[in-house]
């Protein structure tokens, strides 16, 4: 199926309007729901989205009712029992997804940069992206925030192999990936009326770990509960502000600045400068840089 248009059911999500925006850059006809008007969902309008805000069938642009051409992505957080046009999509025979199963799908074919966890995921993926952008690497990005450099939670190269993704554990969204390098922030219990148990909680991420296609690396944070599962040929990092393979020394805070050496397995780096100076952002650099 050839995609001519791809309507979003909850659009102004973070997660959805990265997607929303890939597609409006490729020259796709983007249209979509959402409960209310948001700063992202007027930005996607004057980027070329058609947004509406009524849960209303007759609104669905007739450029999107074409099955044979349209792709339906949808939020988990809308359940297509409590949504007309989501409920109509499906009973027509619409091509639709998750979110989590069209992202997985879009960045199949690149080296996937992933970046799990209860907390820090945003932070890190984003410095992970800044850090890669700024490289003769480059890459694409699927971000689950806007970032402050480039004022978007979607970063497009046409050069680059390479995506970073925030991998979402809700809903076990991030089974749906293939990463080729992962990071692992916390597995602090979340989501549990998802997972109702931490025993839960925890093998979602082992099952994730085994995402990781061979050759590829884990890099997991000290002292995490969850057990990696990763298949043969997949190397196993840890790291934290004070110990493990990665790490900072030399830590320097003081006058709205922070300033660290990395050690790492692959040579040192002395006197990193952290241009958001807080202190959490130490870890979160460190694993960035890890991923990157």
């Amino acid at each position: 199926m050839k995609t001519e248009a791809v309507y979003f059911v909850g659009i102004g999500g973070i997660g959805m309007s990265a997607i929303a925006r890939y597609f409006i850059n490729k020259g796709v006809y983007v249209a979509g729901y959402d409960k209310t008007p948001t700063d992202l969902t007027k930005q996607l309008q004057k980027e070329g989205a058609d947004v509406h805000y009524e849960d209303n069938v007759a609104l669905i642009p007739a450029s999107c009712l074409d099955k044979e051409h349209t792709l339906v992505v949808y939020t988990p957080a809308i359940k297509p029992s409590e949504h007309k046009e989501l409920a109509f999509f499906i009973q027509e025979g619409f091509n639709v997804l998750k979110r989590a199963e069209e992202l997985g799908a879009l960045t199949r074919d690149y080296k996937g940069l992933c970046v799990a966890g209860t907390h820090g995921k945003t932070t890190t993926s984003s410095m992970t992206a800044h850090i890669l952008h700024q490289s003769h690497l480059d890459c694409n990005a699927f971000l689950g925030g806007i970032t402050m450099n480039y004022g978007t939670n979607y970063i497009l190269s046409d050069t680059s192999r390479y995506v970073v993704i925030e991998a979402d554990e809700y809903d076990r969204s991030f089974h749906h990936l293939t990463p080729y390098a992962s990071v692992i922030t916390a597995t602090d219990a979340d989501h549990l009326d998802i997972y109702v148990t931490e025993e839960a909680y925890l093998e979602s991420f082992s099952i994730y770990s085994n995402k990781i296609l061979p050759g590829g690396f884990l890099v997991m944070h000290t002292g995490l509960k969850m057990k990696p599962n990763v298949q043969d040929g997949v190397t196993i990092y840890t790291y934290s502000r004070e110990a493990g393979d990665f790490h900072a020394e030399n830590v320097n805070i003081g006058n709205g600045r922070i300033v660290f050496d990395l050690v790492s397995p692959l040579g040192n780096i002395t006197g990193i400068e952290l241009g958001v100076p807080v202190i959490i952002n130490i870890e979160n650099g460190i694993a960035a840089m890890a991923l990157a």
